[in-house]
């Protein structure tokens, strides 16, 4: 029972920090020094990237008809828009492919350590800041999804390549390199959600085989402790996006930058001085 109690708790921060541009690996980090799940080390780090399904999920529910070009009511054009709406984002995923597979094992290995989550969740949230401060003076050319060129949208992708190194936010650097390229928050934030769609089925995909190439297998108790994380990501993230929605019509990233720098002076605190 007490595991469940801390899948639920673990999927509760998933929900919550996937989406919103604050580093959910950063977050996860730091709950499993206090929610630390009583199971092997191969699959407590299968177990945080996979459970980040329920959040992908939700944005499969929330955006079922966008997505979907069979959705009933759609015209020709809009199948087709729709269609090359996925060739996009498809496009956009090739450069965390391309660099992601071959460095996964090293990055997992030499990057995943608080002095690098505290750097990045820092450092990020000052871009945030000055950003969203440059931004003021400007007005957004593209203010529709199908404004996004494929050279766009494979730009946005390279932005994703920068969120390999934990603590980034998958989110924050595809939201910040959408904004940059002169896309309006709202564009920027809903491909964000769609290129994340794949890229995190990908790392979840990948995860799992290497964890069954391994060697592992699933008891009837981790297979439960799984589920339980996986449906509380995808009911909590459901709601988060919904607030992330709301909130960006009329605010921008700047307090979401204060509390990503907030964040890693307390990773730096309890790591490098209290632990």
């Amino acid at each position: 029972m007490l595991e469940i109690i801390k899948a639920v708790i673990l999927g509760i921060v998933e929900g919550i920090t996937e989406f919103l541009p604050i580093s959910s690996t950063g977050h996860l980090y730091l709950a499993d020094e206090f929610v630390k799940l009583n199971e092997s080390t191969a699959f407590i780090n299968m177990f945080m990237v996979v459970i980040q399904l329920g959040a992908i999920l939700a944005v499969l529910v929330l955006y079922f008809n966008k997505l979907n070009p069979w959705a009933p009511g759609k015209d020709q054009l809009e199948r087709n828009q729709t269609w090359t709406l996925w060739f996009k984002v498809i496009v956009a995923v090739l450069p965390s492919v391309i660099v992601g597979l071959p460095l996964n094992d090293w990055m997992d290995a030499h990057l995943t350590s608080w002095q690098v989550i505290s750097a990045t969740l820092i450092i990020y949230g000052i871009l945030f800041i000055v950003i969203e401060n440059f931004n003021q003076k400007r007005r957004p050319r593209f203010a529709d999804l199908n404004q996004i060129s494929y050279k766009l949208a494979l730009m946005i992708g390279l932005f994703q390549v920068l969120s390999l190194v934990p603590g980034t936010s998958r989110s924050g650097a595809t939201i910040l390199g959408a904004i940059l390229i002169g896309a309006s928050r709202y564009v920027a934030t809903e491909f964000s959600f769609f290129l994340a769609i794949p890229t995190m089925f990908g790392a979840s995909l990948l995860k799992v085989l290497k964890y069954f190439v391994s060697g592992n297998t699933f008891t009837g108790s981790q297979l439960l402790v799984l589920f339980t994380g996986v449906v509380v990501s995808f009911v909590v993230a459901y709601l988060s996006i919904k607030f992330l929605l709301n909130y960006i019509r009329n605010n921008d990233f700047k307090p979401f930058g204060w509390y990503r720098i907030g964040l890693g002076i307390i990773v730096i605190s309890y790591f490098g001085l209290i632990r």
